[in-house]
């Protein structure tokens, strides 16, 4: 969407999943933030996914979301980036 916020969930080349975020990386992620993005993700992502998912959105919400921030989840990565 040109001209506002927007973001995706998608997979990338290789099957990974991929969160786009326009703007700014928010500093705090809120409760609605989380399940908005919980929202999104349940598109492309099967049940377990989704968890895992969920678990690390929850563990990048205490302690911060900033570029180069990784967060594991039962060997699952999250990665931040910024660009």
């Amino acid at each position: 969407m040109h001209g506002g916020p927007a973001t995706a969930v998608v997979r990338g080349p290789d099957g990974e999943s991929v969160v786009l975020f326009s703007g700014e990386l928010p500093e705090v992620l809120t409760d609605e933030s989380v399940t908005g993005l919980l929202d999104l993700a349940a598109a492309i992502l099967d049940t377990e996914e989704l968890t895992l998912f969920h678990t690390c959105l929850l563990a990048l919400r205490a302690n911060g979301m900033r570029a180069g921030r990784r967060i594991e989840a039962d060997g699952v990565v999250l990665t931040v980036y910024e660009g």
